[in-house]
């Protein structure tokens, strides 16, 4: 911060911080930081529910990489993120495979604390829905299963919670 000098009525120089001798410009007001709410939820679409019967309870878009839960055609639940198996679109599904299956299925068994046979791998919230142990499990967003689909934690518990035996599945 500078000083002016200057030149009082008694005719005797003072000195006088800059601060004090110019008028203050005026401040222009700030407004407020408007608040960025969360995104807007996804939502599923037309095309989407036309490919996924109303009578199935749960449904699959691999392409998309989501799921939702239905009942009688309209949206429950979703959709969420998940993820099908590691060669869905480059493999057909089958027993060397790690592709999800398409088609229609129905929720076979669940098991909440279920372990892969197979790979030892924990499946938390298991729901069964397709040949050769395929389910809706609690697991990575970002490393594919062996066919199954991933959900995540809170997503897992929910399906598991809301699907019932015999409830169907439309994977597409």
């Amino acid at each position: 911060m500078g000083a002016v000098l200057a030149l009082l009525t008694t005719g005797r120089p003072q000195v006088v911080p800059a601060a004090a001798a110019a008028p203050a410009a005026p401040v222009a007001p700030v407004a407020a930081p408007v608040a960025a709410g969360p995104p807007p939820a996804p939502v599923v679409t037309p095309a989407q529910l036309s490919r996924c019967p109303a009578a199935a309870s749960a449904c699959v878009d691999l392409a998309a990489r989501t799921a939702w839960l239905q009942r009688d055609g309209k949206v429950t639940v979703g959709p969420v993120p998940m993820l099908p198996g590691a060669e869905t679109f480059v493999r057909p599904p089958g027993p060397t495979s790690s592709a999800t299956p398409t088609g229609s299925f129905h929720v076979q068994r669940k098991d909440a604390d279920a372990v892969s046979s197979e790979f030892g791998e924990p499946m938390n919230h298991a729901v069964y829905f397709a040949p050769g142990g395929i389910a809706f499990h609690e697991g990575s967003l970002t490393t594919s299963s062996n066919g199954c689909i991933h959900l995540s934690a809170a997503d897992a518990t929910t399906f598991f919670d809301r699907l019932r035996i015999g409830d169907g599945v439309t994977v597409f």
